[in-house]
């Protein structure tokens, strides 16, 4: 599991400009699916199976993209100006390390901030994002526009650690995790009868609108479809039963945009197989490609299961790798249709 996490989170795929997460993935899916690809929208899919066998199709969901930044402008001076791509928490931003993906190749830069001397007045004050600058090392805007060009992607800096036990953080497990639970239920299920055949699909630009698992939907043929992302976990300054709790496995999705007879049969199999899960009650839509994929091509049975995470949209999001392991397990027993072992 270190290993794929480690490979996916090394990747970059900021929403939009997912070339890099794209590769990754569809690398790792390719030992499953042979016809594994990546479209001109950004998104991996891949199928195994038959499709003349009359098996109805699941798909096994997850999106690719990560948030990030987008220079917007240079400055006289060479510092880059940036935009938002995704829900990007500014608070944490000051003075990290970034990557600015140029067309000529990647470049380091930092996210600037003024010492404690001379912000006295502001030290307490969030940077809008607008505000934000990146200094890349260039003394002037000639010398960054020789290599750096508006709409150029930027990327923080922060691999896969370890931390206590079977905790890891890094960038881009939202939802990077939920690439490698597909992936682990893959591995499951592989060399298996299958009662199902399965489409995969790692879709692009959830960050900014679904963009490529509406597309990605409205072409599937798939009659129902199991959705991975991450959800909140609890840390000490939030609302527990708001929450799910991490290491206690996986979060069965429960909303009026989900469907109630594949949500309660994920929730037997769990109790059946002995998988840790919790239950995540939404009484509206999800806020995942889960929304969108229920209601694509006439409709699409759709369920689904998250792993809990703590400091979204930061640059140390956190997960519990037996969560993912839990996620992986159940779309396994789901795929197998509760036989065997996974």
């Amino acid at each position: 599991m270190d290993e794929i996490l480690e490979k996916l989170c090394a990747a970059n795929g900021v929403s939009g400009a997912e070339d890099g997460a794209c590769e990754a993935a569809r690398a790792l899916l390719a030992q499953y699916a042979p016809d594994a690809a990546a479209d001109r929208f950004g998104c991996v899919t891949g199928f195994i199976g038959d499709r003349n066998n009359g098996k109805p199709t699941v798909m096994l969901e997850a999106h690719i993209d990560e948030i990030g930044f987008i220079v917007t402008y240079i400055d006289e001076d060479g510092f880059l100006k940036v935009g938002n791509c995704g829900g990007t928490d500014r608070r944490l931003y000051a003075a990290q390390t970034v990557t600015v993906h140029c067309e000529s190749g990647d470049i380091r830069g930092v996210i600037c901030t003024l010492p404690p001397h001379v912000a006295a007045d502001n030290k307490d004050k969030t940077q809008k994002t607008s505000d934000i600058a990146i200094d890349v090392g260039f003394p002037s805007r000639e010398t960054a526009e020789k290599v750096v060009s508006p709409g150029d992607r930027v990327t923080i800096d922060n691999r896969l650690a370890k931390l206590a036990g079977t905790r890891r953080t890094a960038k881009a497990l939202d939802d990077r995790a939920g690439v490698a639970a597909v992936l682990h239920a893959l591995e499951l299920v592989k060399g298996r009868e299958l009662p199902y055949n399965i489409e995969v699909l790692f879709a692009s630009q959830e960050e900014v609108g679904s963009r490529g698992a509406i597309i990605s939907a409205f072409n599937s043929r798939a009659d129902i479809a199991l959705a991975t992302d991450v959800s909140f976990a609890y840390t000490s300054d939030a609302k527990k039963h708001e929450c799910g709790v991490m290491g206690k496995g996986a979060m069965i999705g429960v909303s009026p945009v989900l469907d109630r007879e594949i949500t309660a049969e994920l929730k037997k199999l769990a109790a059946d197989k002995k998988i840790p899960f919790q239950t995540e009650v939404m009484g509206r839509s999800t806020g995942t490609d889960a929304d969108d994929i229920s209601v694509s091509h006439g409709g699409i049975r759709t369920a689904l299961i998250s792993i809990p995470l703590k400091y979204m949209h930061t640059p140390v999001e956190v997960i519990d790798t037996v969560d993912v392991e839990a996620v992986g397990r159940l779309m396994a027993a789901f795929l197998t249709g509760g036989e065997g072992d996974v």
